[in-house]
């Protein structure tokens, strides 16, 4: 065979090995955000919330407290799981999400949200993934909605995360000082880029732990240009499947305008696998929700 030939059929067997990899590394990313290791997971409760922080560049920062109840274990109507968040303060109070996830995960989401001052529930489409979600920095893509297939990933490399997570530049009362625990960890660079035409962002460099795939920092660019960035604390659940994280907070920031975003929970407001009432993901839960 002509070694040139061969070259290159080695070469396009490599590429198509890193692709494979990159692809594998993505699909593990979301199996870890969608907290597929556990059947449950809770974060706060109605007398112990955990909290979002919004800060504009300039201005007061805006705390929301609100609990979230995730359920993987869901068997009926074609949905792999129901995800309920419910807010207790702000101008927020008292809305309530039921969000229903397909199994089909090229099915869209579907959406039901309790307005207090309506006392109605609304269905909702899947919105747009570069939505701002509740008014925050994050938007539905990063929480809810971006699916491994949506990007095409490659591999860039190895390395040694360094440093720190972010954490916001004022305070905020209750907020947790920056973590510095990914900080050594072996983790693989990926490159992500979008497949939705005229985008927010071209493309995306998540930093990723090569044991749990938890991913720690994910830095946007646009335009070649870096125009946000979103670290996460995730921590051990102590599962046989390494992959079984949780996180204590996400910090983001837009470096075109300087506003940053925070998510943040004390451990003992974490729950997972616990004995649950399915009943709790349903529309009457959002219905009693302003008695």
């Amino acid at each position: 065979m002509n070694r040139c030939l061969l070259a290159l059929l080695f070469f396009s067997a490599a590429v198509a090995a890193d692709q494979d990899q990159a692809r594998r590394i993505a699909e593990n990313v979301w199996f870890v955000n969608h907290f597929m290791a556990v059947e449950n997971i809770s974060y706060g409760s109605r007398r112990d919330p955990f909290h979002v922080a919004n800060l504009p560049a300039d201005g007061k920062a805006k705390v929301h407290a609100l609990e979230r109840h995730l359920y993987n274990a869901w068997k009926e109507g074609g949905l792999r799981a129901r995800d309920l968040v419910i807010f207790r303060s702000g101008k927020l109070r008292g809305t309530g999400i039921l969000v229903d996830v397909p199994q089909d995960r090229q099915r869209p989401l579907s959406f039901s949200i309790w307005l207090p001052a309506l006392r109605k529930v609304r269905r909702h489409t899947e919105p747009d993934q570069g939505d701002a979600w509740g008014g925050s920095l994050f938007t539905y893509g990063d929480i809810y909605l971006r699916r491994p297939e949506d990007e095409r990933h490659e591999l860039l490399g190895e390395e040694t995360f360094e440093g720190c997570l972010g954490m916001v530049s004022r305070p905020v009362k209750g907020r947790p000082d920056a973590s510095c625990v990914p900080r050594g960890r072996p983790v693989w660079r990926l490159r992500s880029h979008t497949r939705f035409e005229n985008w927010w962002y071209d493309y995306r460099e998540t930093l990723v732990d090569r044991e749990t795939f938890a991913d720690y920092r994910s830095v946007y660019y646009k335009d070649g240009k870096p125009v946000k960035v979103i670290d996460k604390d995730w921590r051990s659940m102590g599962l046989k499947d390494s992959r079984g994280q949780y996180w204590l907070y996400w910090y983001g920031k837009d470096l075109r305008d300087g506003r940053e975003g925070l998510a943040w929970a004390d451990r003992k407001q974490i729950r997972w696998n616990r004995e649950v009432n399915p009943k709790l993901w349903s529309l009457a839960t959002l219905r009693r929700l302003s008695r």
